[in-house]
């Protein structure tokens, strides 16, 4: 190898792509792009090509540069072409439509047949892409149309109709999962509906656990216990708030203890309710361990919709169960701490909280 080629070797090798593309990285796909001198043709980094020499490779920023550079696509990777990920999230986002339009939820079969897909190959893309199966993703489409349509229709059986049912008895057979209430409870904000709640104390302040018959269904953090309380009354202005129920408190002592010891973990039955694509990232974010964080944009992109990053950070904002659903696992691109629905400071401690050993 003459000194002209070593150089270039090791340039290469050093540049940290490098590494991305002897180990054919998918993650890397569309970041970057590689050409090959020998062969004049350009990859993926994920291509599975035989590996090239280093002192025969460049680095692209985009396909066209490479194009602009002399280089061909790739007859493999076919890297002109959208990525496999980008292609299956696509038509994993159609079906998401096509679900979304349906007057009654499409079998898996009736999905599979539409993407050309088998049902097995079908539930597992969907899932990889959405966090959800396809008969959920329906269910909480559904839970989503029907709150919209409680809060605005005359009468309850307006909104069964409206929401897409064919039948009372089906919709009150599904109405208990999707709401955590019987529908007039939900249009009368919350009455006849029992909600125990107890306020504690932990490092970040004043904390409030509150839990319906599905589960936890607040978890909130501020200055003031009364504050919080009342927050909890606005939220369910008719129902019965149960409060300094002694059997309660070993949750509130649970959470707190996850809290002050992050590495504890905390596994409880939670009352989850918001959007389809709301619980896509909350699902993302519960899979997020502890002491780790992810950006906004890579949960957009772990979730099949990585133009989306604003609506994820929006999805953050509006999750009402602090530690159980970590959105404060989240930050810029940057590494820096942003927004954060009880305090940037008290998501700066739980984060320093959990970067401590064990």
């Amino acid at each position: 190898m003459n000194h002209t080629n070593e150089m270039r070797a090791v340039a290469t090798v050093a540049d940290p792509r490098w590494a991305a593309v002897v180990a054919r990285d998918p993650a890397a796909d569309g970041r970057f792009f590689y050409s090959v001198r020998t062969t004049g043709v350009y990859c993926r980094p994920s291509c599975g090509a035989r590996p090239a020499r280093p002192e025969n490779v460049d680095f692209h920023a985009t396909a066209a540069d490479a194009e602009r550079a002399g280089f061909r696509p790739c007859k493999r990777c076919k890297p002109d072409q959208p990525a496999r990920a980008e292609q299956v999230a696509a038509q994993v986002a159609e079906l998401c439509r096509f679900i979304e339009q349906a007057e009654q939820p499409p079998t898996l079969d009736e999905l599979a047949e539409r993407a050309g897909l088998s049902s097995h190959h079908l539930h597992r893309l969907f899932k990889q892409v959405t966090g959800l199966t396809p008969k959920a993703y329906a269910a909480a489409h559904r839970a989503s149309r029907v709150r919209q349509e409680l809060d605005r229709s005359e009468t309850v059986t307006d909104a069964i109709y409206d929401a897409g049912y064919n039948s009372n008895g089906r919709f009150y057979a599904d109405s208990n999962e999707m709401l955590g209430m019987t529908p007039t409870a939900w249009r009368d904000g919350g009455a006849d509906t029992e909600i125990r709640f107890a306020i504690g104390q932990c490092a970040l302040g004043a904390i409030l656990v509150a839990q319906s018959t599905r589960g936890i269904c607040a978890i909130t953090l501020g200055d003031d216990a009364g504050t919080l309380a009342r927050e909890l009354q606005d939220r369910f202005p008719k129902a019965r708030l149960i409060g300094g129920d002694p059997a309660f408190e070993w949750l509130v002592a649970q959470v707190v203890g996850f809290v002050e010891a992050p590495q504890l973990g905390l596994d409880l039955p939670l009352d989850v309710r918001g959007t389809a694509f709301q619980q896509r990232v909350w699902q993302a974010l519960r899979r997020i361990p502890a002491g780790r964080t992810v950006s906004y944009a890579e949960i957009a992109e772990g979730i099949g919709a990585p133009k989306s990053v604003r609506a994820v950070a929006q999805a953050c904002g509006a999750n009402t169960l602090a530690v159980a659903i970590p959105c404060h696992r989240v930050v810029r691109s940057d590494g820096g701490l942003s927004g954060y629905r009880w305090g940037v400071e008290r998501k700066g401690e739980l984060l320093r909280r959990e970067a401590q050993p064990a």
